[in-house]
């Protein structure tokens, strides 16, 4: 949605659709337009107005949507949102017209803070035993195994017949066994 058709919403509905009031957003615009005044070499006009790319970045901060989809619906590239949301940044926290107090400031005011405290400690769960008779040990591979007739627990000795040059043969000797 555009600059052009938020424009003429209801205030209550414009703070709705961008997280500020129409007043801040003429504030942001008219520092933005200060800043953009004072570049020497302006470069390559951008595909968007200066009110849609404030738009934009309000759109990033409010919804906090990706890079990707911001751009999508804005049509343009992923790294034009980025580089836009970024410069804009940038050129309101130069500005100081929309700096937060910093910490001193905030506590020697006299501010009082209402604080809230929620536990979000992790409770254990109950698990079974691992020795326990109520669990059933598993497999340790879902595929099955065929039996294999070479991997039995005892030694196969296989009787070999070695035959010597002049014809004798000694027999029922194991495999790797030498003759004298």
């Amino acid at each position: 949605m555009t600059y052009e058709q938020l424009k003429d919403l209801k205030p209550g509905d414009f703070k709705r659709a961008c997280g500020v009031h129409p007043q801040t957003f003429e504030k942001m615009l008219y520092v933005l337009r200060e800043q953009g005044q004072r570049k020497i070499k302006p470069g390559r006009p951008a595909k968007l107005s200066l009110e849609n790319q404030l738009l934009m970045t309000l759109q990033y901060w409010r919804e906090y949507r990706t890079y990707f989809h911001i751009g999508l619906s804005w049509g343009v590239a992923e790294s034009v949102v980025c580089r836009t949301v970024h410069r804009i940044e940038n050129l309101l926290i130069q500005s100081k017209v929309f700096h937060l107090p910093g910490k001193k400031t905030l506590q020697a005011g006299g501010t009082q803070f209402e604080v809230i405290i929620v536990d979000v400690a992790e409770s254990p769960v109950e698990r079974p035993q691992k020795n326990s008779g109520a669990t059933t040990a598993g497999r340790r591979s879902a595929i099955p195994r065929k039996p294999n007739s070479s991997s039995s627990k005892r030694p196969v000795r296989s009787s070999v017949s070695l035959s010597a040059r002049d014809g004798s043969t000694i027999s029922n000797c194991s495999s790797g066994a030498r003759s004298p």
